[in-house]
Formats: structure tokens, C-alpha cells, sequence
């Protein structure tokens, strides 16, 4: 092979995974496994994804007070639990760790090259894929693989709203999005307004009232707020018990609304919003914590904001308040700039098309895990990915034609319509009960 700047590298390894987070090092141990040839590469310096970036102090989705929302029962590898002394819920710090020791107790770290970015992946004439990527020193090089596994996570381009309220352009603070938010005492005697009632939208508001002089949440569309523990257990291990599964969609959105009922009353006693669909039938928001700030007046809930004017912010209710800083916890989009033009998942905001939500029709070696959303945690569903792709990989298994995976896709994406509608983001929704038992079929 020739070599330029670029240089074409001839690797013995079959498989590129990119990313070695809770996904990617799912995907290398699958990989290993079955004694398949792969390298990892990892653009942050170490492995652990989001967990590692608030102790390491890097840019990113995750903050210093976040914690797991999922029992660590559930969100330990198979074969590699959580340790018994963590608690239930560890914080990303012991998050963290445990996927740095999963690392060296199976030998993936010798396969993994941190500090090093994918640049761009494209299909060659011969079926290979090229990998262009950057290494922490700054040189570019190009290798051709068998196979690429995307396990990068769709944590990737903040997503602001649209339009900013009028008059944004004359606050007097500051406007940010929560991916530059890392501390409430950054904060401190600071007001604050946080919009968004998704997972980072509540927890940043609950950490922010321990710090701010003020702590505002203005919600636009209500979600359910849900508790990590009902009747004394853990949300996601009443969802994995089989007298659970055992009930029909319309009896588990009946028990679950009427304990919500029990254990919190009305979200409307609290001045928030009522949900506008039924449980089960978009994202929830887990917290044990947001509804008791509200109620010890530590958060005040407040409608979409209607306009700004310097340091005022004013709402749609009518009510106004001054405000030093406003956080958009308003989510992220998917975006893969790497893959080439005509992959469904190439930083589009269309429907994620993809087979068994894993696999590009037409596109064969190349792969997706973790690109799913949940109700629980997502490792048991990364880990049977995984498995799966390993026996694609060394023939084991096989793909049916793409007219085929297609089909598939379509009624997939159907159900989800009717079920949630094409909101951003709800093509990737999958539960997991039923998605491990597709997974295990193939």
C-alpha cells in the first residue's frame, strides 16, 4: 500500500469500533469474545465515555452531580457486575472507574487508541471501509477495515432551540446550553432559569437550588415525573419483573399512573404542568428529587419563556423575573459528520433507519450500537448488540436481503408513530423486555 500524509496503514485488525464508552467496550469484549481482530478508537484520553468527563473536567453532556437513574444490578455488564459496595444509583465518578477496571480485567485496553478522533469512514470499491482519524499527536493516517462498529453515543451536537425568545439579544446574562454546565457552585448566588423537564433539565435545577440565589424551571411540554424507587424498589427492576411483563401495555400504564398517583399526587399540585399523553407513550423523566425542591420552594416551576429584556425574563403566564443566566437543557441531536453522505443517521433529523436498530441497509460491515433510547438501562440491549454484530462479523449469523430490512424498518417505525409519534428522537425508542427477546431471535 502507498503512504502519504495521510498514509494508508495496512492493519491486521477486521473490525474499527468507534468509542469506548459503556457501548463501545460492549461492542470490543462481544469482538474479543469470539477472538475477532478489532482496534478501538477513542477520541476523549481515556475510556468511559460521558461518565469520565465531569472528573476529568472535559466538555460534554454529563455533569459533576450526575448519577445513575438505573439500578447498578441492571447497568453492570453480564458477566462483570457492579460491585455490591457501590450504592444503588453510583455517581459518575464510580461509573467511571467501573468501566476503566471492566477495561483492564478483560484486556480490551491494549486494543484501545485514546486521544484519537475518526475524521471520516467511507466504503471503498471493494467493500472495505477507510477510517481517517487523528491521533493525539496530531498525525493523520488512513486504515481499511472489514467492518466499523459506531458506538459513539447521540450525546453529540447540542440542540438550542430553533428561535430564542425575543429580546435574546439584549439579555444582560448569560445564555447557555446544559452541555457547558459542569457545577451548581459555578453559580453561586447567581438567578437562574433552566428550561427543559427532561432528565438534565431536573437534575441541573435540583443541583442549581443548592447553589443559586434563585432557581427558575420553565417547562414547555410536560413530561411524568417518575421516582427512582415505587413500593420500595428500584422503577427499572419492577419494569424487568415478569408479573410485569406479564400485563398488557394498557395494565402497566394503569399501575404505574396509579402509583405515581400514590407516591406523588398530581404534578399540577406543584405548579407544574399535567402531562399531555399517557405513560409509556413518550419519555419520562426519572428524579426522586425535583418535585421536593419545588415543594420547599428551593425551584420554582414557571411556564415557556415569552420574551427577554436585559436581566428580565418574562414568561407566558404573564409573570416575570430577573435572571443572571439561562441553561438549555433542551437535548441533543444525532450527528455522525464522519459517515459518509446517504447513511440514515448522518446528522438528519429524519427517522433512524436502521434494521433490527443496528444495521444500514445497503451498507454492509457497517454497524450501530447504543443507538437506542430506553426505558431502563440501556447495557443488557448494547451487550446482546453486540453479540449479535460479533456473529455478523465472523459469519455466524447472517443479514436477510435489504428489501427485507427495510420491511422490517418500516412496520418498526410504524408502530413507533402510532405509539409516540415522530417527535426528534422517538425512532430510536425500543422496550427493553421486548427488544432483548427480538435481539435473541436473530
Amino acid at each position: 500500500m502507498s503512504t502519504s500524509r495521510a498514509g494508508v496503514v495496512p492493519v491486521a485488525a477486521e473490525v474499527c469500533v468507534i468509542g469506548a464508552g459503556l457501548s463501545g467496550l460492549a461492542a470490543a469484549h462481544a469482538l474479543a469474545a469470539r477472538g475477532i481482530g478489532f482496534v478501538c478508537l477513542e477520541r476523549s484520553a481515556d475510556v468511559g465515555g460521558i461518565w469520565r468527563q465531569p472528573g476529568a473536567g472535559e466538555p460534554g453532556p454529563a455533569y459533576l452531580s450526575l448519577h445513575l437513574n438505573s439500578a447498578r444490578q441492571l447497568t453492570g455488564y453480564e458477566d462483570f457486575p457492579m460491585p455490591d459496595d457501590l450504592p444503588l444509583y453510583p455517581g459518575h465518578r464510580d461509573v467511571a472507574a467501573y468501566l476503566r477496571s471492566f477495561a483492564e480485567r478483560t484486556g480490551l485496553l491494549a486494543h484501545v487508541e485514546p486521544g484519537t478522533e475518526v475524521l471520516s469512514v467511507r466504503r471503498e470499491a471493494d467493500g472495505s471501509w477507510a477510517v481517517t482519524s487523528r491521533d493525539a499527536r496530531g498525525g493523520v493516517s488512513e486504515r481499511r477495515f472489514g467492518h466499523v462498529v459506531v458506538a459513539s453515543g447521540h450525546h453529540t451536537e447540542p440542540a438550542m432551540p430553533a428561535e430564542l425568545p425575543p429580546g435574546a439579544d439584549s439579555f444582560a446574562g448569560t445564555i447557555l446550553h446544559s452541555v457547558d454546565y459542569r457545577d451548581g457552585s459555578d453559580f453561586a448566588g447567581r438567578r437562574v432559569v433552566v428550561v427543559g423537564m427532561g432528565a438534565s433539565g431536573v437534575d441541573i435545577a435540583t443541583d442549581l437550588s443548592r447553589h443559586a440565589a434563585r432557581t427558575v424551571l420553565s417547562v414547555r411540554r410536560a413530561l411524568h415525573i417518575v421516582p427512582k424507587q415505587l413500593f420500595g424498589m428500584s422503577v427499572d427492576l419492577i419494569a424487568d419483573a415478569p408479573w410485569f411483563h406479564a400485563m398488557s401495555l394498557a395494565e402497566r400504564r394503569t399501575f404505574i399512573e396509579q402509583a405515581l398517583y400514590v407516591a406523588r399526587g398530581r404534578q399540577s399540585d406543584y405548579g407544574l404542568p399535567e402531562p399531555d399523553h399517557p405513560v409509556f407513550s413518550s419519555a419520562v423523566t426519572i428524579s426522586d428529587e425535583i418535585l421536593s425542591r419545588i415543594r420547599h420552594g428551593a425551584v420554582l416551576p414557571k411556564p415557556v419563556i415569552a420574551s427577554l429584556d436585559g436581566n428580565l425574563v418574562r414568561f407566558a403566564d404573564g409573570t416575570s423575573t430577573e435572571a443572571d443566566a439561562i441553561v438549555y437543557c433542551t437535548g441533543f441531536r444525532m450527528a455522525f459528520p464522519f459517515l459518509p453522505a446517504g447513511v440514515p443517521t448522518a446528522g438528519r433529523e429524519e427517522a433512524v433507519e436502521l434494521y433490527r436498530r443496528v444495521v444500514a441497509p445497503g451498507l454492509p460491515g457497517l454497524y450501530f450500537v447504543g443507538l437506542i433510547r430506553p426505558a431502563g438501562s440501556i447495557t443488557r440491549l448494547v451487550e446482546a448488540q453486540s453479540r449479535w454484530v460479533a456473529r455478523l462479523v465472523d459469519g455466524h449469523a447472517a443479514l436477510p436481503a435489504a428489501d427485507v430490512m427495510r420491511k422490517e424498518i418500516e412496520v418498526y417505525l410504524s408502530g413507533i408513530e402510532e405509539r409516540y409519534g415522530l417527535a426528534t428522537g422517538t425512532s430510536v425508542r425500543v422496550d427493553v423486555g421486548s427488544y432483548l427477546r427480538e435481539l435473541a431471535e436473530l
